[in-house]
């Protein structure tokens, strides 16, 4: 079974199966003819019992010591020690949140040093806050993707126009009309991939690339 299918039947992406791949948590077999990864039924099996443990927030290493003989029930005991963890931070913001929405005030006189200095208070006795930052980056690696295309369209696109342009100030020393389109087709084609790598780009960072794998 190639990847693909996997990837259409457990409902994992590629990218996320060659993750556990690299992390030791599957093993496909390889093909001896030609290489390629040979993903059998144990696989999808194994998938579908990391993408049941992600699921449920369980982390890589605990997964991997299931797989190595520990128990579902003494990883889960531990996980709910986690979770508990998580819960009473999450109570803790959500009494924070409260008794902001009960301050009239506006942003730019609202005690921002007391209140951070309160959630530290909090942090150093266990409490961990959602902390958004990573995700203000996110606009920066659009602008860096749409950038680098348009520059490379834009080179392209120029190449184009000097090319049709020789042709056009002088026809009669110009090329052979078959190698003009070879010519013109070749940056034609490079624009088309560039524009092709972008929407698949965007498509990963919409998707949350640096958290991937953390969601299945």
């Amino acid at each position: 079974m190639k990847i693909n299918e996997v990837e259409a039947q457990v409902g994992i992406t590629k990218k996320n199966i060659r993750f556990y791949e690299e992390q030791g948590l599957l093993s496909p077999r390889r093909n001896s003819e030609n290489g390629y990864r040979d993903y059998g039924e144990n696989e999808v099996a194994v998938l579908r019992q990391i993408k049941l443990m992600r699921k449920l927030g369980v982390p890589l290493e605990e997964i991997r010591r299931m797989q190595a003989g520990g128990t579902v029930a003494d990883g889960m005991r531990r996980h709910l020690v986690v979770l508990e963890r998580e819960q009473r931070s999450l109570e803790q913001s959500i009494q924070l949140c409260t008794a902001l929405k009960d301050r009239e005030e506006r942003l730019e006189v609202l005690d921002a040093v007391g209140l951070l200095e309160e959630m530290e208070r909090l942090e150093q006795t266990g409490t961990t806050f959602q902390d958004k930052q990573k995700h203000d980056a996110k606009p920066v690696r659009y602008a860096g993707a749409v950038v680098m295309a348009l520059l490379t369209t834009a080179l392209m696109a120029a190449v184009i126009v000097l090319i049709v342009w020789g042709f056009a100030v002088d026809p009669a020393d110009a090329p052979p009309l078959a190698l003009m389109a070879v010519l013109v087709a070749i940056p034609a084609v490079i624009i088309l991939g560039v524009l092709l790598a972008l929407f698949q780009r965007i498509k990963e960072i919409q998707k949350g690339e640096e958290d991937d794998a953390k969601n299945y």
